[in-house]
C-alpha cells in the first residue's frame, strides 16, 4: 500500500523539483500557453532558482515544500511554494496596502500528473496552512490561470474563491488571463478548516 507525505525541501532537491514543474506544465498547461515556450523551458535554470529558494528564502516564513510517495521507493511527486504575500501577489494597479498584513501567497502548488489524485496536493496544502497559521497569516491568495479547470477545482473544492481580482500574463506576445482566488486561514488545528484540510 502507497503512503505519502510532506517535508520541507532540501537544496538537493532542486533537481527534482524543476523536473516536476516542467513535467506538469508540459501536461497541465498545454492548451493555455504556447507549446515553444513550453518546449524551450530550461530545467537547470529552474533548479538554480529552486536551490535559491531553498538555500536563501527572502525571509523564514517562505518555504518550498515537498510531497513524497512512498511504495517500495520514495519519490517527489509535487511541490508547494509560499510565503507573505508582496507585490507578485497584488492585481495591476493595485495599492501595496491592498491586501493587508497577515496574508499568505502561494507562488506554485503542482503535483505531477501521473501522482495525482493520490492526496498530494491537500497534503501540501495542509501542511502550508500549518505553516501559515504558526507564522500568524489569516488569509491567503494564490493566482490561476482562468483556463486551468484542475487547479481552479481542486482550490475551490477546499474553500478558495475568486477575490475579483484578475490580470493577464504576457507570455511571447500572447495575453493569458488569472484569476486570484483567495481563503481564511483557520486560527487552529482543531477547527474546520476552508484552506485544504
Amino acid at each position: 500500500m502507497a503512503a505519502g507525505y510532506v517535508r520541507p525541501a532540501r537544496p538537493s532537491d532542486a533537481g527534482e523539483i524543476a523536473r516536476i514543474q516542467l513535467a506538469t506544465w508540459r501536461v497541465a498547461y498545454r492548451r493555455i500557453l504556447p507549446r515553444h515556450v513550453l518546449d524551450n523551458l530550461d530545467e537547470a535554470y529552474l533548479a538554480r532558482r529552486w536551490s535559491a529558494a531553498v538555500q536563501e528564502p527572502p525571509s523564514g516564513a517562505h518555504r518550498v515544500l515537498v510531497a513524497v510517495e512512498q511504495a517500495a521507493q520514495s519519490y517527489l511527486v509535487g511541490f508547494v511554494a509560499s510565503g507573505p504575500a508582496d507585490a507578485d501577489a497584488l492585481a495591476p494597479d493595485e495599492p501595496a496596502e491592498a491586501l493587508g498584513p497577515g496574508v499568505a501567497a502561494v507562488t506554485d502548488l503542482l503535483v505531477e500528473p501521473r501522482w495525482g489524485r493520490r492526496g498530494h496536493g491537500s497534503r501540501l496544502l495542509a501542511a502550508a496552512v500549518d505553516h501559515w497559521r504558526a507564522d500568524g497569516l489569516t488569509r491567503a491568495v494564490a493566482w490561476a490561470f482562468d483556463a486551468d479547470a484542475a487547479t481552479r477545482k481542486f482550490l475551490g473544492s477546499t474553500g478558495w474563491e475568486p477575490d475579483g481580482a484578475a490580470r493577464a500574463l504576457d507570455v511571447d506576445d500572447m495575453l493569458v488571463p488569472q484569476i486570484r482566488l483567495h481563503v481564511a486561514v483557520p486560527e487552529t488545528a482543531g477547527e474546520k478548516s476552508s484552506a485544504g484540510r
